[in-house]
């Protein structure tokens, strides 16, 4: 799969994207990652990328020009196996099962807002969708968009060790988070593992878990229960 950031500060993921299962993809040529500097679309000597907003208000606006231009020209013409998606606050949320959704896609380009937004004719004529990271905001979308990338790339075959791993994790089912998880020493400051881990027992073992995640997302997140 490919990645494609378009963003005004491209230095941002020197750093989120080159540790982990996501930098060992991109080094076993699973995923490839391209940052885009939006500046390269501009054509005054300031490189201007934003705008104060029509009918007043606080903050700056991302252009459009830049940014159509910009996928425009890496991206000449679209193909049903690309998605384009802008980070935006007033997205729908993205959760495990947009990242699912996302798998499918040969090639994701994600728009990294800035300042005060961007322009809305960037969300209605040019973007596939917005997607939100939660219900908070940020002071840009690169954050979001390594986000997207790593929650994304651990799906694909291949990139994580355990093929299973991804198959047992919280949100697997979209209404139960991922069991408790214990490891060595058994006895910690007196505090014990359940001893149904320790018993062997594995259809014991697996009624523990289910009944443990249910539990623990009644207690924790009791707003994922139907």
């Amino acid at each position: 799969m490919i990645f494609r950031i378009l963003t005004i500060f491209p230095d941002f993921f020197q750093g989120p994207l080159q540790y982990g299962v996501v930098a060992k993809a991109a080094e076993a040529g699973l995923i490839q990652i391209h940052i885009h500097d939006l500046r390269k679309w501009t054509h005054d000597r300031h490189r201007t990328v934003d705008d104060r907003p029509f009918g007043g208000g606080e903050g700056m606006l991302l252009k459009p020009a830049p940014i159509f231009e910009a996928v425009e020209s890496i991206w000449p013409e679209r193909v049903p196996n690309q998605r384009l998606i802008l980070l935006s606050a007033q997205g729908q949320r993205f959760d495990q099962e947009a990242a699912r959704r996302l798998t499918q896609y040969q090639e994701i380009f994600l728009i990294c807002g800035r300042y005060e937004g961007v322009d809305e004719r960037v969300a209605e004529h040019l973007a596939d969708e917005e997607l939100s990271i939660g219900d908070f905001v940020l002071s840009g979308g690169e954050l979001g968009a390594a986000l997207v990338i790593d929650c994304v790339a651990r799906l694909l075959p291949g990139v994580l060790g355990n093929e299973d791993s991804a198959l047992q994790e919280s949100f697997t089912a979209p209404e139960l988070l991922d069991c408790p998880q214990y490891t060595r020493p058994a006895d910690f400051r007196g505090w014990k593992v359940p001893e149904v881990l320790l018993s062997g027992n594995h259809e014991e073992i697996r009624n523990w878990r289910r009944e443990a995640a249910r539990d623990k997302t009644a207690r924790v997140r009791p707003d994922l229960q139907p």
